[in-house]
């Protein structure tokens, strides 16, 4: 398959203000912070150290395409892309909005797009993702890099999650899937359930086919394939930071299956290695790529060699020989056809385009309102949105413009400058470290001038309130922001007036994961009252850097 021109309308707002534009046009540099390819055939763990979790992948000719779990973020479903397994950009978004748009137009921490899997059947991609609210979902296209259709309803129901489509040689479709415990009721079973062979609907209650409740607690998170006759479920058990890589098989897509472990923890210090994609290369070469739950920094992305033995799996090094891998930690990059070049996913975005980098999502559904990019000056415009009725802290602010810790250690400054509404005041813009607890850096409009506040909220997802402390009155309007993440997930923020002399908050904040992912930084935007005519910030650059 030839390598298509990447499209993609970026969602600034509500209306997906912007048109579609090439991938060559926008801002791609690779990262400063964390890149796997070593340059010298081989490459490290993690591929990306960012939070893509519960990654899948597919093959299409040279071509290999990665989407992962996004829950309550907008747009959702990142497509990544990669021509080595190693090397991955992000081009694309599959869902724009989230469904149902009125339900996620507040956040919904931790609901909306779980663990989605991505196949290719006859000329679509298509991705099946399961919301444990609403029910099993699925989009499809004919270009990964362009519009994806509006989502359909495969199957409603509560707590149906995991979905995974195949279909097989004799016109014969089916979705497995797994259930969440929290609206199911239960939890640690596998289902096969038969499908339309357009994939929009099931077509009956299927079966049980696996039972994990006595040696492979909180089984979930199926991938279903068929190799040599067999059918095989690839799913991970055991608990999402200390688990294993469980493969089920059967000549029957319905049962009985065998079981074994393909993959663990072992000597390393790769806690929970599974959940993920197995994927062949154009040179015979198999390949699993998985995740690690590193807390604060999320789900981060690895990649496995893969070996068949007797018709199973083994994933990783097996320095016992007894089918069980262990992850490495340094390999020899995946043999492909293609010429491949060292790429990252963008973190840097100096708004100098028609649309926001890629690597934005906010906290919610959109309004049109909240942003504009300003190709001409080279600048984002953020306008100041009000907190919500009831609102608590910013954990329930949706306009919230966030990104992924790219790496354990790195660097973040903006150059922002604020014009508030003369007459509103408390008026606020900032750079933020988002979490269940989050701190953050703001410019706030006083009754005298602009101030500069630093924020911590500890158990924001509780309700519990900000702590503030006024740092300084400004002489001006423009300020840099920057935020210093240590190993560990130390934050250090400090500012600059004048561009060269920096002045550290003494204090510093531990970041913690949000609901079901890692951190992220970013910015916002808000005020407390309604208006007709809200101040705004206009961003010069966000950067992320070495330390």
């Amino acid at each position: 398959m030839k390598f298509i021109t990447i499209r993609y309308a970026a969602l600034i707002g509500l209306a997906a203000a912007f048109s579609p534009q090439t991938f060559a046009q926008q801002n791609q540099t690779v990262s400063q912070v964390w890149v796997a390819d070593q340059g010298d055939g081989t490459y490290i763990n993690p591929i990306l150290h960012a939070d893509y979790s519960d990654p899948d992948v597919v093959r299409v000719g040279a071509d290999y395409y990665m989407t992962a779990s996004s829950f309550n973020a907008v747009p959702g479903l990142p497509i990544l892309h990669s021509r080595d397994l190693v090397n991955w950009t992000l081009v694309n978004y599959a869902l724009p909005r989230q469904v149902p748009v009125d339900h996620f137009s507040k956040p919904q921490h931790g609901n909306g797009v779980w663990a989605p899997s991505i196949r290719f059947h006859e000329g679509h991609y298509y991705i099946y993702w399961g919301d444990p609210d609403f029910g099993i979902y699925m989009v499809k296209t004919k270009n990964p890099l362009g519009d994806w259709d509006e989502p359909v309803l495969v199957e409603a129901g509560k707590g149906l999650i995991d979905p995974c489509p195949l279909w097989d040689e004799d016109g014969k479709a089916y979705l497995s899937h797994a259930f969440a415990g929290s609206r199911a009721g239960i939890k640690s079973v596998l289902v096969v359930k038969p499908m339309n062979w357009e994939g929009t609907k099931t077509t009956g209650a299927g079966k049980m086919v696996f039972d994990g409740h006595d040696a492979h607690p909180t089984v979930e998170g199926t991938k279903f394939y068929k190799r040599n006759g067999y059918y095989y479920i690839f799913a991970p058990a055991g608990g999402v930071a200390t688990g294993w890589q469980l493969i089920l098989r059967s000549k029957s897509p319905f049962g009985p299956y065998e079981e074994h472990i393909s993959l663990a923890q072992g000597d390393t210090p790769i806690n929970g290695p599974h959940q993920g994609a197995w994927i062949d290369t154009d040179q015979g070469e198999d390949w699993f790529v998985h995740f690690q739950d590193v807390e604060a920094y999320g789900r981060i992305t690895h990649l496995q060699p893969m070996a068949w033995k007797n018709d199973w799996p083994t994933m990783g090094e097996d320095p016992d020989g007894d089918g069980t891998g262990q992850p490495v930690l340094k390999y020899k990059k995946p043999k492909v056809a293609a010429k491949t070049e060292i790429a990252t996913p963008a973190d840097t975005d100096e708004f100098d385009g028609d649309d926001i980098g890629l690597q934005w999502q906010w906290q919610a559904n959109p309004e049109a309102t909240w942003a504009f990019a300003n190709p001409a000056e080279g600048k984002l415009r953020l306008f100041t949105a009000k907190l919500p009725d009831g609102a608590k802290n910013l954990w329930d602010a949706p306009n919230l413009l966030l990104q992924k810790f790219p790496a354990e250690e790195f660097v973040t400054s903006t150059l922002l400058k604020f014009t508030p509404n003369p007459k509103l005041k408390g008026e606020q813009v900032g750079l933020v470290v988002m979490g269940m607890s989050y701190a953050y850096l703001a410019l706030e409009s006083g009754e005298d001038g602009i101030y500069l506040n630093y924020v911590s909220c500890l158990d924001a997802e509780h309700g519990k309130a900000e702590s503030k402390k006024q740092i300084t009155k400004l002489d001006g309007d423009e300020i840099q922001l920057r935020v210093e993440v240590e190993k560990g997930g130390i934050c250090s923020f400090s500012y600059s007036e004048d561009g060269k002399k920096f002045t550290k908050i003494e204090e510093t904040f531990t970041a913690v994961p949000g609901k079901w992912i890692g951190a992220k930084v970013g910015l916002f935007a808000t005020r407390t009252t309604q208006t007709n005519d809200s101040g705004f910030a206009d961003v010069d650059w966000f950067r992320v850097g070495k330390k």
